[in-house]
């Protein structure tokens, strides 16, 4: 056999191979991406294992989408079976997605008293203060939540300056979050809620409405998903028995996907970030060269009695976590 009549049999043997392990890799994306979806849908994360990989939802599906792209482009991999199944899971994929990115669309009438706030994982004191006395002054921020904050953090945040900024404080070191504002804070101290540690609260009075405050920092779902699932049931508690007026704001260890951060909005919470149809923001991690910020575990949740006007992060070097920054407004009663 002459070389010329052996290379269109090495190119189709070629040919074949590269299809057979297309087929594997798009078979692999797309079990994966319904596996996911299925938990999702079925909230077998709760108090599961299955808390760590639902985060992936949101990958999934744009692999998906890319596999059904590929599928469609390329005749090899061509087949109205293996088509009609991947456009179900792709729809299916956004029908679960697509409310986070589409706005509610309320409306704030002119005039409407507004809140600044923000929230951060200090990484054990680890933030840079200067840094972040820096973001709360060039956000005009009000009220600020920070997690993870000992007794030294403490006395570097009042030693950069931001004491002066924020001179009301409800700290709570032992509690591992604590509470800084502009406005005198009452009715301070540690949440009545069954939570691994205790969440601190309090009070503020904005536009002569009392706006109740939780800074939040529950337990993680890597270490244990079953105290994780009932943190977020026991905030859903006190969400539930709260007012319109009240604000959660912290580092929940959830996303969206979650299905005890489903629970917990499902009890009158609004997400910022979704309210504003910004809902794949990415908080963690951070500062890491090769990986970016994959998932959004930071997050400021609101009563129907606030509405979201802004929402956005803000890196401060020294903590694995963005911090959320967020503008709501308070509508008249």
């Amino acid at each position: 056999m002459t070389d010329t009549a052996v290379t269109p049999v090495v190119g189709r043997r070629r040919a074949r191979v590269a299809i057979v392990l297309a087929r594997c890799v798009l078979g692999v994306v797309f079990v994966v991406s319904c596996g996911l979806l299925l938990v999702r849908l079925a909230g077998l994360d709760a108090g599961t294992p299955l808390a760590v990989p639902v985060v992936l939802v949101p990958y999934a599906a744009v692999l998906s989408l890319l596999g059904l792209g590929v599928l469609l482009a390329v005749p090899g991999l061509r087949s109205r079976w293996a088509v009609i199944a991947a456009a179900l899971l792709v729809a299916g994929q956004v029908a679960v997605l697509a409310p986070r990115f589409l706005p509610d669309g309320r409306q704030v009438p002119p005039g409407a008293v507004e809140l600044r706030v923000a929230t951060i994982n200090a990484n054990v004191g680890g933030a840079d203060p200067q840094e972040l006395v820096r973001l709360v002054r060039e956000e005009r921020i009000d009220v600020l939540a920070v997690q993870q904050l000992p007794t030294a953090g403490i006395a570097a945040l009042t030693e950069a300056g931001l004491d002066r900024l924020l001179p009301h404080h409800e700290l709570r070191p032992e509690y591992d979050s604590s509470i800084y504002s502009r406005f005198p804070l009452f009715l301070g101290g540690p949440l009545h809620a069954d939570t691994a540690w205790p969440q601190t609260t309090a009070a503020v009075t904005v536009g002569g409405r009392t706006v109740r405050l939780v800074a939040v920092h529950t337990y993680y779902p890597v270490g244990d998903p079953e105290r994780w699932t009932r943190d977020m049931a026991a905030l859903a508690d006190v969400a539930r028995m709260a007012g319109p007026d009240m604000v959660f704001l912290g580092d929940f260890n959830a996303t969206l996907d979650h299905a005890p951060m489903r629970d917990l909005l499902a009890a009158g919470l609004a997400d910022t970030h979704a309210e504003l149809g910004r809902g794949w923001a990415r908080t963690w991690p951070v500062g890491r060269t090769l990986v970016p910020p994959l998932v959004q575990l930071d997050h400021v949740l609101h009563g129907p009695g606030l509405v979201g006007v802004s929402a956005g992060e803000r890196t401060v070097p020294g903590t694995d976590h963005r911090a959320v920054v967020a503008v709501l407004a308070l509508p008249p009663a």
